[in-house]
This record gives structure tokens, sequence and C-alpha cells, in this order.
């Protein structure tokens, strides 16, 4: 896992527009977690994959699910201002190891885009994703949108 982790904070390091937040940017990440709903055009056809995620600052952990017979992976990743990267690493032909990498634009609170490449997509892909909700599966109450104060709860009577 620790490993994972330096692969994606390398990939985010030296990735194009993914540098230093630019002096009047956004001045913290946005906060990702929750599970989203993420699709790309696949050779044949869309693909679709839902992603948990867990933020701490500008680190971003969590799990995947929905490509073919795999099990829900681990992914790890970054967000610096509106630009996020997250991937995994999965076994590749003859004892190799290949990474998945997702580097994107945070649109809005609940939209990202970006592009995926090798090994899902040999020269690239646009991919899409909308937030389903603010909730993971350890948390029971979803967060406020920065500057809502918490919804009160009805009183049992």
């Amino acid at each position: 896992m620790r490993h994972q982790l330096l692969v994606v904070f390398w990939l985010a390091v030296f990735s194009p527009g993914f540098g230093p937040t630019p002096v009047g940017a956004e001045t913290g990440p946005a906060n990702l977690t929750g599970t989203w709903g993420l699709q790309y055009m696949g050779s044949e056809r869309p693909i679709k994959m839902t992603f948990v995620f867990k933020q701490e600052g500008e680190k971003l952990s969590g799990t995947f699910s929905g490509v073919g017979p795999m099990p829900p992976c681990p992914v790890t990743g970054a967000v610096k201002g509106n630009k996020v990267v997250f991937g995994w690493e999965m076994p590749g032909n003859r004892g190799t190891t290949q990474t998945v990498a997702f580097k994107g634009t945070i649109e809005s609170a609940t939209k990202m885009t970006g592009t995926v490449g090798s090994p899902f997509c040999g020269n690239g892909c646009t991919w899409t994703a909308t937030r389903k909700s603010r909730k993971t599966r350890n948390s029971a109450v979803p967060s406020p949108t920065p500057g809502q104060s918490p919804k009160p709860r009805p009183r049992a009577q």
C-alpha cells in the first residue's frame, strides 16, 4: 500500500497541470469524501465504475469497484486545488505491475472530469464522475457543503 501511495504521489508531482497552485487560486483542496460514479468510453461500450473516497487534507484514499470480475480494489491519490489524481497498481503480464492513473479537474462539488490511459485506454480516454453521496460506508451523517449549516434532525414525538 505504501508503494501505491508513492507511485500516485509521483504521478501527481510530475503530471502537467498538477504543480503549485497559482496565487489567488482556491485556498484548500475540495473535499471529495463520498461515493462517486465514474464513466468512460471503453473500446466497445461505456465502462462504469464506483469510487468511495475518503479525503484527509490533500490525501485521497478509498476503493473502487465495477470493472469486470475484479474485487473492490484500494485506491490512493491526491487533491491539489481543483486538480485530482487517483489510481492503483495491478498485476500485468509476465509478473509486471501496471499503474492505473486517473487525472482530472474538479468541476464542482458534484462533478469531476479527466483522462485515464493505459492499461484501460491505450491512447487515453476521457472520463466523467458524478457524486452519488457524501457518505462513505463508515460515516453516518453527510458533511454539509462549505458555507451551509447542517440540517436539524426531526425530533421524535
